[in-house]
């Protein structure tokens, strides 16, 4: 053998050992199982949703046209109204919001916590079946997400989506994806993005959690619906007696003013006011 033919031999070897070292290097990379251990702290952050990627490290995987911006604006357009309902499902009251919800052929979005969704599966399947969307809404309303290593916040809206799909059963998807207490953080929003969902925000808070009775809630509706289109309520974390009553109230009262229900978008470009701060309008008093 020529020294020319040997050392373009050694040259072939040498640049597969290289390709063979650097595949070794990405699979341990992305092969790192995420530990998050007392108060959120994490072993490991390599196991991340990036761009193009669906948070596995497999291509090809992010859907396309989810925008990172935090929603706030009605897929609807014109004057209709997004109702959004948090923090459930619960087993007295959600039956309650989807009754008065059929009464007045009105739509809505549930954001929902994954144990909650886990616990009563058959409570999101009556949500999925008479039309409303579903929202994650993290595993354990973590308020203090922004402030948690990027696998807590990872492992916080996977896992919810999982289980509120398994809850769903048949297909159904969760299309959007609201931090407790509006705590977005860019890599939260990126997540969110990554694996389908929207992040939702809102421009009315009712103050519902904090119970400050029907006519309070009701008033905080149409004081503040000028903010934009995207209302907050609850049907879980407590009694949400006056909830259901003023949820009842403003469905007639948007109904008089003409104003539609509908959901919130998905593929429209970013919201001018998404940021990485907590939602602009995030002033919920919820746990």
């Amino acid at each position: 053998m020529s020294f020319l033919a040997r050392a373009n031999k050694k040259g072939v070897r040498a640049g597969a050992a290289v390709v063979a070292s650097a595949a070794a290097v990405a699979a341990t990379v992305w092969g790192v199982a995420v530990l998050v251990g007392p108060g959120g702290t994490a072993a490991s952050q390599h196991n991340v949703a990036r761009p193009g990627d669906g948070g596995d490290g497999r291509p090809g995987q992010q859907p396309q046209g989810i925008p990172q911006g935090i929603a706030h604006a009605s897929e609807s357009g014109g004057n209709a109204v997004n109702i959004t309902i948090d923090d459930g499902p619960d087993p007295r009251w959600t039956p309650k919001v989807l009754d008065v919800l059929r009464r007045h052929d009105a739509k809505a979005t549930f954001c929902m916590v994954g144990p909650q969704a886990k616990a009563h599966p058959d409570l999101v399947k009556k949500v999925v079946a008479a039309g409303h969307r579903l929202c994650d809404h993290t595993m354990n309303h973590d308020t203090a997400m922004d402030k948690k290593p990027v696998a807590y916040q990872e492992q916080q809206i996977l896992d919810a989506k999982k289980l509120i799909e398994e809850a769903a059963g048949g297909g159904a998807q969760v299309e959007y994806y609201r931090a407790p207490g509006g705590a977005f953080t860019p890599d939260s929003r990126r997540i969110a993005a990554a694996h389908g969902m929207r992040p939702l925000g809102w421009n009315v808070d009712t103050k519902d959690f904090d119970k400050p009775g029907t006519a309070a809630i009701v008033n905080a509706v149409k004081r503040e619906i000028g903010n934009g289109p995207t209302v907050l309520f609850h049907d879980g974390g407590g009694n949400r007696s006056q909830t259901v009553d003023a949820l009842d109230q403003v469905l007639s009262w948007l109904k008089e003013q003409g104003r539609p229900t509908g959901f919130p978008v998905r593929t429209a470009p970013d919201s001018p006011d998404a940021s990485d701060a907590p939602d602009a309008s995030a002033t919920s008093t919820a746990p």
